[in-house]
C-alpha cells in the first residue's frame, strides 16, 4: 500500500519539516478536530498506522483522522466560479443523493465538503496552518484532502485536480443515508504517470452503444483515468471512405463528436486508434483496395503504393476533424505479411526493419500537417534498435506485452529509452478467448509492466482490452481496468491484495466481501485449469466437443481437475447472490456479465464430466445387454442418457441458458450488430445435443424391439474416450467446511 513511510524523504531535515510530517502522520498532541491549529515544532514523528480504507487508487500520502457523520446531510460547495469545479460538485452531490445522503434544511451537524482552488488565499492560508506543501509536481493533476471540524477542503491547482479530489471523498463515504459517515482524512495525492488509458477493442465482433462508451469513460474517471481511446480497424464510419464501416457496427461522426464533448466534462481525452499498416482485413477484403494490399484480401496495407499513404492521409484528416487531441494513434502492430506479397523483393534487398520502419517514417511525414502527436505499436521496430534511432523524435512508442514476464519489460522499452524517444506501457487484463478473464495473468502483467515502466521514464500506461473471437463483454473486464487505472496512477509496484480488497467495497458497494472473493474464486478456477496444462477457460473449452479428437485430449486434462474447476466457480456465483441479497449494489450489469462468466466456466467443467458419463453409461449397457443379470440395468442406463432430465437434456439445456444470459449481457452494452455470430454457434451446439439425444433414443427403441444395441461408434460415441476420475473431496478448491 502506498503510505506515508517515505514523507521524510520529501520534506527538509528541518523544524518546519518535522512539523509538517507530524502534522501528516496524525501524531500532534491535540484531537483531531483541532488539526488546523498551530504545532509545536519540538516533536519527534513516529510510525503512521497503516490505514485500512478501501480506495482505488490508494493515494500516495494518506492518514486517517475521524469518522464524520452525515446523518444530517453534506453539502458541497465550489469556492470559485470556474464550471470545471461547479462540474465536479454537482458529480460529487450526485453521488451523494443516490446513497440517501442530502443537503438539509438544518444547518446543525450538517457537513460541509468545499473544493478550493490552491491558488486562492482562503486555500494558501489552510495549507500554512496545517504545514501542508502543495508541491510543483502536485500542479497539473494532483490534489489535498484536509478537514477542519465538519468542514473538508478539497483543494487543488486545476480543474481536474478538484475532481480527482472528489472522486477520491465518494470513496471515503461508507454506508447509505442516515447510517452514512465520511472517513476523514488528510492526503496529499497525484499521479505517477501523466497519461493513464484504457485501449478499447472495437473492431473484433462487440460495438459498444454510445451510452455505454460514456458510461465507461465516467466510471473510468472516478478511478483517475484520464486517456480512452477507441481502436478501430474498420468500425469508424468515414464519408471519405463509407465501404469497410459496416451498417450497424460502426461509430459514426455525431457518436464521435458526442463522446468528445462528453469525456472533456471528466478530464478524459479520446485518443483514437486506427490502425494504419497492419491488422486491415476487414478493409482490404474489398477489391476497391486491392491493390493497397501486400497480399490478396489480406491485412497490411502494402508500402510502397502511392495510394497507401492517400488512403492513410484521408482517414487521418477526417479522424482528426472529429477528435480534437493532441494525440493519434497509427497502430501498426504485427505486420506479419510485410516481405510476403508487394514488398517482397525489397524486404529481400534492404530488410524487413528497413522496410517497416520507413513506411512508418513516410506515414509522420504524411501527417504531418494534423500536427498531432502519432503514437505506435513498438512490438516490430523494437527488433531493429539501430533503426529505431531513426525515427522521428516526436512520435511515441506503445510498447505491448501481454504475458507475465518474471524478468521485468525492459527489451521492450529499452530500444526506444535509448533512442531518445517517449514512451508508453500497454499490459493488458487478458480478456481475449476466454469466457471470463484470466486476472491471474493480467494482474501480474499489469502490475510488473506499468512498474517497469515507471522505472524507465515511461509518461503513459495504455491498459489493453482485446474481443479476439468476438465474445469479450466489458462488462466483465472492469477488475482489470481498474487494476490498471490504480497502476497508472499509484507510484511504482501495485499492490494486488490491497486492490483486490478495496474493489468490491469501492466498485459495487459491497461491504461483505463476498464480490471480491468471488473474484478470488474464478481467479483460483483458471489457476485450476493452468495447473492441469489448460491454461484458461478459453473460448475452444466451452465450444469444443468433448468427442472429437481435440475434444478427447482436452478431456484427459480436464476430467481430473473439473470437480474443483466447476466447485471455484459455483462458490463464485453462490458469493455473487449472497452480496446481491444483502443490500443493493452499484454496477448490477457488471454483476450480471460476471455470474453468466462464472456460469460458463461452471459448464465448461459440467459439459466434459457428462459427456464422459454418456459414453460410460452407454458402455456398461452395452456390455450387460447380454448378461441374465446386468441386462436389467440396461433401460435405466439408457434413460439416464436420454429421458426426462437426462443428461443429453442437460447440455442441451445449459447451452440454452447461457446463451439467453450471454445475449442478454451482450445488449446491456453493445449494439446488436454481429451478436447473431455467437448465437448460431450456441443454435447448433442445442442442435447437436438434440439430435444426440434422438440417436441414443433410437437406440433404446431398437433394443426394446431386438434387444441388441447399437454399437457405440454407430450412436456417434468415439472408439476411445478417457476413463472418468472419481470426485476425491481432496481435491484443490473443494471447502470441505461447506
Amino acid at each position: 500500500m502506498f503510505r506515508l513511510n517515505y514523507l521524510r524523504d520529501r520534506l527538509l531535515p528541518s523544524a518546519a519539516s518535522c512539523v509538517a510530517f507530524c502534522f501528516l502522520t496524525g501524531l500532534l498532541l491535540f484531537p483531531p478536530t483541532l488539526l488546523l491549529a498551530q504545532a509545536a515544532p519540538s516533536l519527534t514523528p513516529a510510525p503512521a498506522e497503516a490505514p485500512k480504507l478501501a480506495l482505488i487508487p490508494m493515494p500516495r500520502e494518506l492518514h486517517e483522522v475521524k469518522d464524520i457523520s452525515l446523518a444530517q446531510g453534506a453539502d458541497v460547495l465550489e469556492a470559485g466560479k470556474d464550471s470545471e469545479d461547479k462540474f465536479a460538485a454537482e458529480d460529487l452531490t450526485s453521488s451523494l443523493k443516490e446513497r440517501g445522503i442530502a443537503p438539509r434544511a438544518s444547518k446543525k451537524g450538517k457537513v460541509k465538503i468545499v473544493l478550493l482552488r490552491q491558488q486562492t488565499k482562503k486555500a494558501e492560508a489552510i495549507l500554512v496552518r496545517a504545514n501542508i506543501k502543495f508541491d510543483p509536481a502536485m500542479h497539473d493533476e494532483g490534489y489535498v484532502l484536509v478537514t477542519d471540524g465538519n468542514v473538508t477542503y478539497d483543494i487543488a491547482a486545476t480543474g481536474a485536480g478538484i475532481y480527482y479530489g472528489a472522486q477520491t471523498i465518494k470513496q471515503l463515504i461508507d454506508g447509505r443515508g442516515a447510517d452514512a459517515v465520511l472517513h476523514s482524512v488528510i492526503a496529499r495525492d497525484w499521479p505517477a504517470m501523466k497519461y493513464r488509458g484504457l485501449s478499447d477493442d472495437l473492431s473484433r465482433g462487440p460495438v459498444p452503444t454510445l451510452e455505454f462508451q460514456k458510461h465507461q469513460i465516467r466510471v473510468l474517471s472516478e478511478y483517475k483515468v484520464n486517456i480512452y481511446s477507441p481502436y478501430f480497424e474498420n468500425t469508424l464510419a468515414y464519408a471519405s471512405n463509407p465501404l469497410a464501416a459496416l451498417p450497424g457496427g460502426a461509430m459514426t461522426r455525431a457518436d464521435g463528436a458526442e463522446l468528445v464533448r462528453y469525456a472533456s466534462q471528466y478530464h478524459v481525452t479520446i485518443i483514437p486508434e486506427q490502425e494504419a499498416f497492419g491488422h486491415l482485413h476487414r478493409v482490404l477484403m474489398f477489391d476497391i483496395y486491392s491493390q493497397l494490399a501486400e497480399t490478396p484480401h489480406g491485412s497490411v496495407l502494402a508500402p510502397g503504393q502511392p495510394a497507401s499513404l492517400d488512403l492513410i492521409r484521408q482517414w487521418f484528416t477526417e479522424m482528426a476533424s472529429i477528435f480534437p487531441g493532441p494525440f493519434l494513434h497509427i497502430g501498426a502492430d504485427e505486420t506479419f505479411e510485410l516481405g510476403r506479397g508487394q514488398t517482397k523483393a525489397r524486404v529481400t534487398q534492404d530488410g524487413l526493419g528497413t522496410v517497416y520502419v520507413d513506411f512508418l517514417k513516410q506515414i509522420h511525414a504524411e501527417l504531418t500537417p494534423l500536427d498531432r502527436k502519432l503514437l505506435f505499436w513498438g512490438d516490430i521496430a523494437m527488433d531493429s534498435p539501430k533503426l529505431v534511432k531513426t525515427l522521428p523524435k516526436d512520435m511515441i512508442a506503445v510498447a505491448w506485452e501481454y504475458n507475465p514476464n518474471p524478468d521485468g519489460y525492459d527489451k521492450w522499452l529499452l530500444p526506444y529509452v535509448d533512442a531518445g524517444m517517449e514512451t508508453w506501457v500497454a499490459p493488458g487484463i487478458n480478456n481475449w478467448r476466454v469466457v471470463y478473464p484470466n486476472f491471474n495473468a493480467g494482474f501480474d502483467n499489469i502490475q510488473r509492466f506499468v512498474s517497469d515502466g515507471q522505472r524507465l521514464g515511461s509518461t503513459g500506461e495504455l491498459n489493453t482490452v482485446w474481443n479476439d473471437l468476438g465474445e469479450g463483454l466489458f462488462n466483465m473486464d472492469w477488475y482489470g481496468a481498474l487494476f490498471g487505472a490504480a497502476a497508472g496512477w499509484q507510484q511504482g509496484t501495485s499492490s494486488i491484495p490491497q486492490f483486490q480488497s478495496s474493489y468490491g467495497q469501492v466498485f459495487h458497494g459491497d461491504f461483505t466481501g463476498k464480490i471480491n472473493q468471488a473474484q478470488v474464486e474464478l481467479m483460483a478456477a483458471q489457476a485450476t485449469l493452468k495447473d492441469a496444462g489448460l491454461g484458461s477457460a478459453t473460448d475452444n473449452l466451452f465450444w469444443i466437443d468433448p468427442w472429437s479428437a481435440e475434444g478427447q485430449q482436452l478431456s484427459a486434462k480436464l476430467l481430473p481437475v473439473a470437480h474443483a474447476f466447476r466447485v471455484h466457480a459455483e462458490q463464485a456465483i453462490i458469493l455473487i447472490d449472497q452480496a446481491r441479497g444483502a443490500a443493493p449494489l452499484r454496477e448490477p450489469d457488471a454483476l450480471d456479465a460476471m455470474e453468466m462468466g462464472a456460469r460458463r466456466m461452471d459448464f465448461i467443467g459440467y459439459k466434459f464430466e457428462v459427456a464422459q458419463e454418456i459414453a460410460d453409461g452407454y458402455d456398461r449397457a452395452y456390455q450387460e445387454q447380454n448378461d441374465p443379470v446386468g441386462k436389467r440395468s440396461v433401460r435405466r442406463e439408457l434413460g439416464a442418457i436420454t429421458g426426462v432430465n437426462g443428461q443429453c437434456q442437460d447440455l442441451r439445456e445449459g447451452f440454452g441458458l447461457t446463451r439467453d444470459l450471454f445475449r442478454h449481457a451482450w445488449l446491456q452494452e453493445n449494439r446488436p450488430y454481429w451478436l447473431d455470430n455467437i448465437m448460431a454457434r450456441y443454435d447448433l451446439a442445442i442442435q447437436l445435443w438434440i439430435q444426440r439425444a434422438n440417436r441414443f433414443s433410437e437406440a433404446s427403441s431398437q433394443y426394446r424391439v431386438t434387444h441388441v444395441l447399437p454399437k457405440p461408434e454407430e450412436v456417434g460415441l468415439p472408439a476411445l474416450l478417457v476413463a472418468a476420475p472419481p470426485i476425491s473431496p481432496d481435491l484443490p478448491g473443494v471447502k470441505k467446511d461447506k
